[in-house]
């Protein structure tokens, strides 16, 4: 309750600083009255409409690609503008827009090859228009808002000789893994994106979809409620402790292995940064950062939406609208999906599905801007998920896809989300509040007694678990221009209660049962810093401090006929934790075109409390650190058309926190011990002619026990294989869009060899699935056929012994088909 206390003032006292924030700068928009002609630049804007932008600078330099625009307004304040073709010329025009230029007007001529001139005029009604004007073609452009105006990057067209060997556009991805906009080219991170385009024709839309077009990063279950995954060695088989990985969905953290089965559309970008992150983002990751935005309200009406129809009688409904409410000051957006489908597994004794799905999400987001400088987003989801149970079989079966109990089970999923996000630009500096708070609710039961006859015994597992979460962290940043020197400095808060309702083991024989409360609470400040001392080397150092604690109280119970039964609890177990998290970052560009990086960083998991203990000495365990080295390589070629991106890493890990199962397979205890990992990414996007695009990416782990003996069985496992770590993953896609409204795309998703126990005694072997998909589109439609795992291969998504139960398994999901259209205007 005192920590709840904390940051309620925390948060009154960020809305009392925001509030005279708007105060002010409201104020400053007032005209101010004049006795004389307007003579400086500040007395005739004074006399302007408050709406009126005034353009002070327009530059042109070239580029590796073409040339750029910065186009310098007062203030900083965003311009709106409209983007078209017509004929030969690229035209921008900037709507209550005025040029305070040296010149009436603004004209380069010929500033690169390919663009016979660049210019600016004066239209009436306080209209700006800027034309790029090619030579043989059209110039293609890129808008990317800055704290001075707006940069324009264009791409002069190619002659019409090459039209039909090269393509008409760049590859050119803007992200914002390092807290400011800029080309993911330029971003010294092992990291891939997802735009919006890519992530309609791949039909991404959750945490799964996004691993199998993401080199070193998978997930396991088929389930929505129990995502294991694993990025680059490091994966959530201890889902005691806390994850390894920060997963962010429109700044909300979200954690935990049964909390992850989400609906993540409509997507505008998808990031995935691998490596040890401590000093960009408030929730500190150890592996990694996989960082949905989901899109923002739009600036004029918008629709779009689409159904889907396929086998097992599914379906899927999708649908957002977003418009302005006050033109340029208010905004929303509201989006939702619905799907169903009936189980892929069949149990022939009831004669029911046993893994159906049916769920709902919906988001709705409100963005205010009372002034060019501020804007304030009010975001808030709600996810309801009431599917089937897990289906597990016996390992050897021969149908993985037929079972027969006497109990169906079910799965529940359930998140409410809401946060504030306030943006705030000055000259000097940015900054940056973001207040969620985060509610989520699982619960499964299954029959696991898949050996005898329903009728002869009972086996059934049941997990209830809660979690609710609130959190604040403020940035305060350099603004985004190109100086020497880039800073930010932040600081993050968070509490949350975690709850095991109900953690169960039923047979004829009797019950197991534990329950547990989990209260934790973390305190972190971060920073990094940026400088060029020469303008190809740039050299980066961060430190993070966090500090975290825990406090479990929990009760276990054993009741089995024969015996007596025991009653085992503890209260207020605490464990306290701190540490510093240092990171060194060297970046060097030898062209626009070539860059190469070297980092070293601290990776870090908090000390913790295990809540299944039932022994003294099993109640808590240790930090688990390691030192992650990184050298990687960022290459662009043919003007853009080809990006060939490479990284490597070696993670040494001390006191790696890893399940320590019992003979029954139950997570007992939650061991320390030393791990290896080590590898290697690659990933190509590439244009080689227009319409056609491929996109590839590789990546290998080797991950290894260093020491490790495991005091419930008296296994020696080091130099085992971590479990639930791919010894690789491959993605591959090739599609093509045509002119006339073609769209082709075929994938390949490729996974090494994994086992699923400390043993090694449980493996899946190497798989690949293709996927494929055919349509046709037009401006504000398209109609597509989907096929999915289409040779039907057979994989496992997780496989066990339990214990007198025997071995058991589920497998992912078999082939799936059907008909997708999508509407957009």
């Amino acid at each position: 309750m005192k920590q709840k206390l904390y940051l309620g003032l925390i948060l009154n006292l960020s809305l009392f600083f925001f509030g005279n924030v708007i105060s002010q700068a409201s104020a400053t928009e007032q005209p101010k009255n004049t006795e004389s002609p307007a003579t400086t630049l500040e007395q005739w804007q004074s006399q302007l409409n408050n709406s009126v932008i005034i353009i002070t600078k327009i530059e042109v330099q070239p580029t590796a690609t073409g040339v750029e625009l910065t186009i310098d307004t007062v203030d900083g304040k965003r311009l709106r503008r409209i983007k078209y073709n017509q004929g030969n010329n690229l035209i921008i025009d900037f709507a209550n827009a005025q040029l305070n230029l040296k010149e009436p007007s603004f004209i380069r001529t010929n500033p690169v090859s390919g663009i016979e001139r660049v210019t600016a005029i004066t239209l009436p009604g306080n209209k700006i228009r800027i034309t790029i004007s090619g030579i043989e073609g059209t110039p293609t452009g890129e808008i990317i808002t800055s704290d001075r105006g707006l940069i324009v990057n264009a791409t002069p067209p190619l002659p019409v000789a090459d039209t039909q060997t090269q393509p008409d556009q760049v590859i050119d991805v803007i992200v914002t893994a390092e807290k400011k906009p800029e080309r993911l080219q330029d971003v010294p991170i092992s990291i891939t994106t997802i735009d919006e385009q890519e992530a309609e024709d791949a039909d991404i839309d959750s945490f799964r979809d996004i691993s199998e077009n993401t080199p070193n990063f998978t997930t396991y279950t088929p389930s929505r409620n129990f995502v294991t995954y694993s990025v680059r060695g490091f994966s959530n088989f201890n889902f005691i402790s806390r994850d390894s990985v920060a997963f962010y969905i429109d700044d909300v953290p979200y954690d935990y292995t049964n909390f992850l089965g989400l609906n993540v559309y409509p997507i505008e970008r998808v990031e995935v940064l691998r490596g040890a992150q401590a000093t960009l983002y408030g929730r500190n990751a150890q592996a990694g950062v996989v960082n949905i935005i989901t899109k923002p309200p739009a600036e004029e009406l918008e629709f779009e939406g689409g159904i889907s129809y396929g086998n097992f009688d599914s379906y899927e409904l999708e649908a957002s609208v977003s418009s302005p409410i006050v033109e340029d000051k208010l905004a929303f957006r509201l989006s939702g999906t619905y799907n169903n489908r009936d189980g892929f597994t069949e149990n022939t004794f009831l004669n029911t599905d046993v893994d159906s799905q049916s769920g709902l999400t919906a988001r709705g987001k409100l963005l205010w801007t009372p002034t060019e400088d501020l804007r304030v987003s009010f975001n808030a989801s709600v996810d309801d998920y009431n599917d089937g149970a897990q289906p597990f079989v016996a390992l050897d079966d021969e149908d993985p896809f037929e079972i027969q109990q006497d109990f169906d089970g079910f799965t529940n999923l359930n998140n409410d989300t809401q946060s504030v996000r306030v943006d705030y630009r000055h000259d000097a500096f940015r900054l940056t509040s973001i207040s969620a708070r985060r509610f989520s609710s699982s619960d499964f039961e299954a029959d696991v007694d898949i050996f005898s006859p329903p009728t002869e015994n009972t086996a059934i597992q049941v997990f209830d678990v809660d979690s609710d979460s609130l959190s604040q962290e403020i940035r305060f940043q350099s603004p985004n221009n190109r100086s020497k020197l880039q800073w930010l400095a932040g600081g993050y808060l968070e509490f949350r209660d975690f709850e095991v309702n109900d953690s169960s083991f039923i047979t004829d024989a009797g019950i197991t049962n534990a329950t547990a409360e989990i209260d934790e609470n973390t305190l972190a400040f971060f920073g990094q810093a940026s400088y060029k001392p020469i303008e190809p080397l740039t050299l980066t150092a961060g430190l993070r401090y966090e500090g975290f604690d825990s406090t479990l109280s929990n009760e276990s119970t054993s009741d089995f006929t024969g015996f007596d039964r025991t009653v085992t609890s503890f209260d207020d177990v605490e464990q306290d934790d701190d540490i510093l998290l240092p990171r060194f970052t060297a970046e060097y560009r030898f062209n626009p075109n070539l860059m190469t990086y070297a980092s070293i960083a601290r990776g870090y998991k908090p000390a913790g409390v295990n809540y299944f203990a039932d022994t003294e000495e099993l109640l808590t365990f240790d930090t688990e650190t390691s030192i992650n080295y990184e050298i990687g390589l960022k290459s662009s070629f043919l003007k853009n058309r080809l990006n060939f991106n490479l990284a490597a890493f070696i993670s040494p890990v001390e006191n790696f926190q890893i399940n320590a199962l019992d003979v029954n397979t139950f997570a007992r205890q939650v061991a320390n011990v030393d791990a290896d990992i080590a590898g290697v990414e690659l990933e190509v996007k590439a244009t080689p002619f227009k319409g056609f695009d491929a996109i590839a990416g590789f990546g290998y782990v080797d991950a290894t026990f260093e020491d490790f003996s495991n005091p419930f069985g008296n296994e020696e496992l080091e130099g085992n294989s971590l479990p639930y770590v791919p010894e690789y993953t491959y993605n591959l896609a090739l599609q093509y869009r045509a002119d006339f409204g073609l769209f082709t795309r075929l994938e390949l998703q490729g996974v090494g060899t994994s086992f699923f126990d400390n043993p090694n005694e449980f493996k899946r072997e190497p798989y690949t699935l293709v996927n494929a998909r055919i349509g046709y589109e037009r401006e504000n439609y398209g109609i597509y056929f989907f096929a999915n795992n289409i040779f039907d291969t057979e994989y496992l998504t997780t496989a066990f012994d339990f214990g007198s139960l025997g071995q058991i398994a589920s497998y992912g999901n078999p082939a799936t088909y059907g008909i997708q259209v999508k509407t957009k205007f």
